[in-house]
């Protein structure tokens, strides 16, 4: 097995990346940055398939593109307008809570702080890290389970729960990739490296990974 590179890795999945469908979170974010849409397609995005999130975040965002406005819809319009989106009516209570909250203690601006966001109800690490990354540009490291699967398989780190991949590559990751692996792995998990029967024999990476837990490939 070839030495593993973290440099030549990221460029290879940057140019793998362009045959890739987009994760949809990334999607919405858009050109422009906008902090409120990554935090509504990450709430919405929680046990829901990618194309389904892009759908229910894209018509919601369309009707409700501020906190302000979202305020003025009703817990059942938000759930009309995000199903089929799993737990749809609990991430609408959750988004108008948030929207809310937004509005009275934040003057309808996006927090752009760790500690802030995980004050909101349904915001984690994950959700806080994506809206600091993908909506502000600020240096942070999303771990989700694309990630951290990935990374553990790769042998690049050896842990067992998201937050603990998380403080593993803060120490080892160089800085200049935190904001974008994210990107590339989920994009890499959802098209080529499954959960389960990754899809190895085509793989770029096949020579660098130490196929760590993968008992099936193809």
């Amino acid at each position: 097995m070839k030495v593993f590179d973290i440099h030549v890795i990221m460029a290879t999945l940057r140019h793998e990346k362009q045959s890739w469908r987009t994760p949809a979170v990334t999607i919405l974010a858009g050109g422009e940055r906008s902090p409120f849409a990554v935090l509504v397609a990450c709430i919405i995005s929680l046990r829901t398939r990618d194309e389904v999130t892009a759908v229910a975040a894209g018509r919601l965002l369309k009707r409700a593109g501020s906190p302000e406005c979202m305020c003025r819809l009703s817990d059942d319009e938000i759930a009309s307008l995000i199903y089929p989106a799993g737990f749809y009516r609990n991430k609408a209570s959750q988004l108008r809570a948030i929207a809310e909250r937004l509005v009275t203690d934040y003057a309808g601006l996006v927090p752009d702080d760790m500690e802030k966001l995980l004050t909101f109800k349904g915001v984690g690490r994950k959700t806080a890290n994506l809206v600091l990354t993908l909506g502000f540009g600020k240096p942070g490291i999303c771990v989700d389970t694309h990630v951290h699967r990935i990374c553990n398989r790769w042998g690049y780190v050896e842990t067992s729960t998201p937050q603990a991949t998380e403080m593993a590559l803060r120490a080892k990751l160089p800085v200049e990739y935190w904001i974008e692996i994210n990107d590339l792995l989920v994009a890499f998990g959802q098209n080529q490296c499954h959960p389960v029967s990754p899809r190895c024999s085509v793989c770029r990476l096949g020579d660098v990974c130490a196929k760590a837990g993968v008992s099936k490939s193809r």
